[in-house]
């Protein structure tokens, strides 16, 4: 089961994410995509980690994230990816120059692993494209390319949640469940 969940920044989706998987019994692993470079970013970090339950185990997955899936997946296991947006930003250097070979290849490696793994997965992402249009030209490119990113996990998800104001909306969901 591949379950993408998507919102715009502090929209609830991450928590609305992992109340998702707290009734999991079986072994739940947090993998993380972020990269932390100053000390409020760090503040967010640790909200997040804060809230999670001691026993998940967390996984930091770098810009190998098909990798890091690969090898912590698990037959009675659930994965919770957080978020998507943060794992593009590792394609970008800190003089804003994209890596679109790599970030390419890994995007192909991303979706045909995916439907691989053993277990359940939760994606979260961020919906940037609902606002202006922006004026940088490094920021149009993050948003384009987060754009296709989602719609390329969310036609191989089983289900699309939105969440908005900490409230879901189902935008795909597997035949039978509600």
């Amino acid at each position: 089961m591949i379950h993408l969940v998507t919102g715009g920044a502090r929209s609830g989706k991450s928590r609305w994410a992992e109340q998702q998987l707290l009734a999991h019994r079986g072994p739940v692993c947090y993998v993380a995509t972020a990269e932390v470079f100053d000390a409020e970013f760090a503040a967010r970090v640790d909200h997040h980690r804060a809230r999670r339950p001691a026993q998940w185990q967390q996984v930091d997955a770098g810009r190998d994230l098909a990798g890091a899936l690969q090898e912590h997946a698990r037959a009675d296991g659930l994965m919770l990816v957080d978020c998507l947006g943060m794992w593009l930003m590792r394609f970008f250097d800190r003089a804003d120059v994209f890596d679109a070979e790599a970030f390419a290849a890994a995007c192909t490696e991303l979706t045909t692993t995916l439907p691989l793994l053993a277990g359940g997965i939760v994606l979260v992402t961020n919906e940037v494209g609902w606002g202006v249009v922006p004026a940088q030209q490094v920021t149009r490119r993050f948003v384009d390319e987060l754009g296709r990113l989602n719609q390329t996990l969310a036609a191989v998800s089983d289900e699309v949640t939105l969440v908005a104001c900490g409230l879901p909306l189902a935008l795909k969901r597997v035949e039978g469940r509600r």
